[in-house]
């Protein structure tokens, strides 16, 4: 019974480090790079910075709130895409629960 407990532990911590895929942005259209965080749930992009092209950068970007964890929301960023410097995707942001409340009751 041990046993059976312990493996279902290791394999739930197992879960949260599953592989994410990396992507290029460059030389791919806006709706590809959609395509791809949409089929794959979650992806690391990798760009050039508009603003200076020496720079890489990258973040992960997800479908939907879905791939977030609890203390964050997917909102609308934008990376570089070979037909636009503005493809929107989404990217989880941390937020603070108060910071949502429409109001408090005293």
């Amino acid at each position: 019974m041990k046993a059976v407990l312990l493996a279902t532990c290791l394999s739930l911590i197992a879960a949260e480090a599953q592989a994410i895929s990396r992507y290029e942005t460059e030389g791919r259209p806006c709706a590809e790079i959609q395509a791809i965080v949409s089929g794959d749930g979650a992806a690391i992009l990798r760009f050039r910075s508009p603003r200076d092209p020496s720079i890489q950068r990258y973040g992960r970007y997800v479908a939907d709130r879905r791939f977030c964890h609890h203390n964050e929301q997917a909102e609308t960023a934008f990376v570089p895409a070979a037909d636009t410097n503005s493809c929107p995707v989404r990217e989880c942001i941390q937020v603070d629960p108060e910071d949502n409340m429409l109001f408090r009751l005293h």
